[in-house]
């Protein structure tokens, strides 16, 4: 996932992209962001999915801290 997720799908494939590849480097993440189970409908300025994006990109730029974090330690010297 390299942009913004606005939409579930979106934001679902980033998370499980991601997750993949931290299991495949033996990386811990936190888990994503719970969905919205409140919204309306009605298109609210502050709306719970606004809050839900803001938070699923918070994790997705902790997530690529972590994997980089984990390949730098990873890599050899020199």
């Amino acid at each position: 996932m390299t942009e913004v997720a606005t939409d579930l799908d979106r934001a679902r494939a980033g998370f499980a992209a991601l997750q993949a590849r931290a299991q495949a480097h033996a990386v811990a993440l936190r888990p994503p962001p719970a969905e919205p189970t409140t919204c309306c409908g009605r298109g609210c300025n502050g709306c719970v999915w606004e809050g839900f994006y803001a938070a699923a990109e918070w994790w997705r730029q902790d997530a690529l801290e972590a994997l980089q974090a984990a390949a730098t330690e990873a890599a050899p010297p020199g």
